[in-house]
C-alpha cells in the first residue's frame, strides 16, 4: 500500500510546529537548571543584607545571651555571634569552623554552606561595626522550596510561550506554504498542457522574493512554451508544405505514367522534373535528418589542425563557378597566409557552403557575393557578404529559428528549406564558436560572421560519426 504523502503546507506546519517548540523546551530546560541558582543567590542576598543589619546593633551578644530577642523561628533562620577574641556563641555556632571565622576576624565577609545538626545549610556572615562577626545560617531546603515554587511560575509563560511560537510557526509556514503551492498547481498545469495560466502579477502575490521570483520564472516559461509551441506548429505546417509541393508532382507525374497519358516525346522532360523533385525533397529530408543529429549528446566532431585560408580557397573554386552561372560576381579576401585553428574542417566547410548558398540565392544578377577570412584578436573569422534585399532587425531577431525568415518572405523573394541558417547556427555552436548576422554590409544585403578560436580544442577530440550527406 501506497503512504500518502504529506502536503507541502502541512511539512512547513509540521517543521515549523516542530521547530519552536523545540526552541521553547530547550528554553525552558535551561532556565529550570538557572533557577536553582537564582533561588539560592537570591536567599544568600536576603540573608547578607539581615546580617549587616543585625551588625549595627550595639550589644548583640547580650541581647541574645539574655533571650530578649530571637532570631530564628519559622523562617529557619538562626544566628551566631563572634566576639572579637574569637568566641563564637549563638544557636549557628556549629556550622562556623575555625577557618570561617578567622576570615570574619579579617575583617572580610563571608558567603559559603556549612552543616547544621545533620542539615547543609547556607552560612553568610558580615563583619559587625563594634568588632567581631554576625553569622546568619539558612537550610538549604529553604532554597529548593524558593526555587520549586519559581518553577512552578515558570510553568505558564512557558506554555504561553510555547503556544504562541507555534502560532506564529504555522502562519510563517502558511505564508510560505501559500505561495509555494499555487507555483506547484501552476507547474502541474503546464505539464498537462495548459497555457496561459500564469497571467497575473507575480509581484503581486503575497509572500517571500523567492517564491515571487518561483512565479514570475514560471510566467517566463510558460511564455517560453507558448512560443516555443507555435514556432514548432509553423514548423510542421511549413514541413508540410514543403514536403507536399514536391510530393504532389511526383504522385501527378506517377499517376500520369501510370496511365500512359504521356507522350512519348515528353517522357524525358517528366523524367527531369520527376528526378527534380526527388532531389528536392531528398535535399529537405537531408537538412531535417542534419538538424536533428545536431540536436542530439552524442554529435562528434572530426577535430585535428586546420587551415582556414587554404579552406576558404578550395571553398572558392567552387563557388566561383557557382556564382558565374547566376551571372553573380564572387570574390574572395583572404590574408594569404595560414590560419591556423583546430576545429573540424569538413564541418566549418559544410557550414561555409550553407551560407553561400543562401547569399547565393537572394543575390541578384550583376551583384556581389564576398567570402573573406581574417584572424582578430577574439580569433579567426570567416565571413561571408551578399548584395541582396539584406536584412531588417525583426529579421534578425529571427534569423537562426527554423523555417522563420522561409515563412516570412516565402513568395516575397527566393527561399530555400527554410532550415539552412538554423543547421548553421547550431553547427558553429558544436564547434565551439558563434555565427551571428548583421542587417546590412558593404554590398548592401546580409553579413554572416562565423568566429572560431585559434587555440584549444572545441569538440574534445572525439571521434566522429559523420552521417552521408547529399
Amino acid at each position: 500500500m501506497t503512504r500518502r504523502r504529506t502536503g507541502l503546507a502541512g511539512e512547513l506546519v509540521l517543521l515549523a510546529a516542530a521547530v519552536t517548540t523545540v526552541a521553547v523546551l530547550l528554553t525552558g530546560l535551561v532556565a529550570w537548571h538557572t533557577l536553582r541558582g537564582a533561588a539560592e543567590a537570591q536567599e544568600r542576598d536576603q540573608l547578607a543584607r539581615q546580617a549587616k543589619v543585625l551588625g549595627r546593633v550595639p550589644a548583640l551578644s547580650a541581647l541574645l545571651y539574655e533571650g530578649e530577642q530571637r532570631i530564628a523561628g519559622a523562617n529557619g533562620v538562626e544566628i551566631a555571634v563572634v566576639d572579637p577574641a574569637g568566641v563564637v556563641t549563638g544557636p549557628a555556632a556549629p556550622a562556623l569552623d575555625t577557618a570561617r571565622r578567622d576570615v570574619l576576624l579579617s575583617g572580610r565577609a563571608l558567603s559559603s554552606t556549612g552543616e547544621l545538626r545533620g542539615a547543609e545549610v547556607l552560612v553568610e556572615g558580615v563583619p559587625a561595626r563594634t568588632g567581631g562577626a554576625v553569622v546568619l545560617t539558612r537550610p538549604l531546603t529553604d532554597v529548593d522550596s524558593a526555587a520549586a515554587r519559581m518553577r512552578r511560575d515558570l510553568l505558564l509563560p512557558l506554555g504561553v510561550g510555547l503556544a504562541g511560537a507555534v502560532a506564529a510557526g504555522v502562519a510563517l509556514a502558511r505564508r510560505f506554504a501559500r505561495p509555494l503551492g499555487r507555483a506547484v498547481d501552476v507547474a502541474a498545469r503546464l505539464a498537462a498542457g495548459e497555457r496561459g495560466v500564469t497571467a497575473s502579477d507575480p509581484s503581486a502575490t503575497p509572500g517571500p522574493a523567492e517564491a515571487v521570483e518561483l512565479g514570475r520564472a514560471l510566467g517566463v516559461l510558460d511564455a517560453a512554451l507558448v512560443s516555443g509551441e507555435r514556432r514548432q506548429r509553423d514548423f510542421l505546417l511549413s514541413v508540410s508544405h514543403e514536403i507536399r509541393t514536391p510530393l504532389t508532382s511526383v504522385l501527378g507525374y506517377a499517376e500520369a505514367l501510370a496511365d500512359d497519358v504521356v507522350p512519348a516525346g515528353r517522357l524525358p522532360e517528366v523524367g527531369r522534373i520527376l528526378h527534380a523533385e526527388a532531389r528536392r525533397l531528398d535535399r529537405f529530408l537531408a537538412d531535417l535528418l542534419d538538424l536533428a543529429a545536431l540536436e542530439t549528446d552524442d554529435f562528434r566532431l572530426d577535430v585535428a589542425d586546420t587551415d582556414l585560408d587554404a579552406l576558404v580557397r578550395e571553398a572558392a573554386t567552387t563557388w566561383r563557378e557557382r556564382c558565374a552561372r547566376h551571372d553573380v560576381e564572387f570574390r574572395l579576401e583572404h590574408p594569404g597566409r595560414p590560419v591556423a585553428v583546430r576545429t573540424d574542417g569538413f564541418r566549418v566547410r559544410q557550414l561555409t557552403d550553407c551560407l553561400l548558398a543562401n547569399a547565393l540565392r537572394i543575390t541578384p544578377a550583376g551583384a556581389p557575393v564576398v567570402l573573406a577570412t581574417r584572424v582578430g584578436d577574439e580569433g579567426a573569422e570567416i565571413e561571408v557578404r551578399d548584395g541582396g534585399p539584406g536584412l531588417t532587425e525583426g529579421d534578425l531577431a529571427v534569423a537562426f529559428e527554423r523555417g522563420a525568415l522561409h515563412e516570412r518572405y516565402r513568395g516575397l523573394r527566393p527561399v530555400g528549406t527554410g532550415l539552412g541558417l538554423a543547421i548553421a547556427h547550431r553547427l558553429a555552436t558544436r564547434l565551439g564558436g558563434t555565427l551571428t548576422a548583421r542587417a546590412r554590409g558593404p554590398e548592401g544585403g546580409a553579413v554572416f560572421t562565423l568566429r572560431l578560436p585559434t587555440a584549444g580544442d572545441p569538440a574534445r577530440d572525439r571521434p566522429s560519426h559523420r552521417p552521408d550527406h547529399h
